[in-house]
């Protein structure tokens, strides 16, 4: 019997917050254990939006996984190694951003879930399964089930296909980027915009229907992350490190200014 953990998924299945924070600088290996004892549950770790590389994202994968905090890796683009170089190096989720329809939804899955669900390419001892060896079909079976797929909607059409996209089988979640898709809707800046909060409710409303968690990024101020919460949404991506070292930063400064 292979044991294989995943942190978020199991928050996520049990009803509770799943926490997340995003990483666009840290570039050591120690960042997954210190974010565990800062108290997430789980790594956005960002290839997105910065220059960080597949050999540094992987590593950072590994030791995440010992230290109990579930790496998940948002990649630049649709391409299947994106997902599958990360996955084959550690990672146990992928976020893929930019998803506007089910089709997209549906290339994402044939890429990064074993047959039957999927045509990811077979490789050798995995790191999720620290190296260990076994039969191919139970390996298939249980890293599909415990890999997060989340996809992000991020434009007003994504909104639109939300009930289309929750439909493809294989995702586990859908995420609101809802810096862009403020920046889409012409409402940059407002998350509490009433085109905003009827876009939650789309967006919850498809999930429910389709058994999917709902997610929820983009929004740091917590009265408007508690409306939100309040009406469903259960992965949480709360931040940053480059927003939490300018915050800490900035108060520490401030702090020893006042000394004199």
């Amino acid at each position: 019997m292979i044991e294989l953990k995943n942190h978020a998924l199991d928050k996520l299945r049990a009803g509770e917050l799943s926490l997340g924070v995003g990483l666009r600088q840290a570039r050591t290996v120690d960042i997954g254990k210190a974010m565990k004892t800062a108290g997430f549950d789980w790594l956005f770790i960002d290839m997105e939006h910065n220059s960080m590389d597949v050999d540094t994202a992987v590593q950072i994968c590994v030791t995440s996984q010992d230290a109990g905090i579930t790496p998940i890796v948002r990649v630049p683009g649709f391409q299947h190694f994106h997902a599958t170089r990360v996955l084959d190096g550690g990672a146990q989720g992928i976020v893929v951003p930019h998803v506007d329809d089910a089709e997209t939804a549906a290339q994402m899955v044939s890429n990064m879930r074993y047959p039957p669900l999927g045509h990811r390419s077979v490789t050798g001892a995995l790191p999720q399964l620290d190296f260990e060896g076994h039969p191919v079909a139970e390996t298939a079976e249980v890293v599909n089930r415990e890999t997060l797929l989340v996809v992000m909607l991020e434009t007003p059409t994504a909104i639109a296909n939300a009930h289309e996209i929750a439909a493809v089988p294989g995702v586990d979640a859908l995420l609101i980027g809802t810096s862009d898709l403020t920046m889409e809707m012409g409402i940059p800046g407002q998350p509490e915009h009433p085109d905003v909060i009827k876009a939650y409710e789309t967006m919850l409303d498809a999930c429910r229907t389709h058994g999917k968690f709902a997610g929820m990024g983009g929004v740091y101020d917590p009265a408007i992350m508690q409306r939100y919460v309040s009406m469903g949404v259960r992965m949480v991506l709360a931040g940053n490190d480059m927003a939490f070292l300018m915050a800490g930063a900035r108060a520490r400064a401030r702090e020893v200014r006042a000394l004199i």
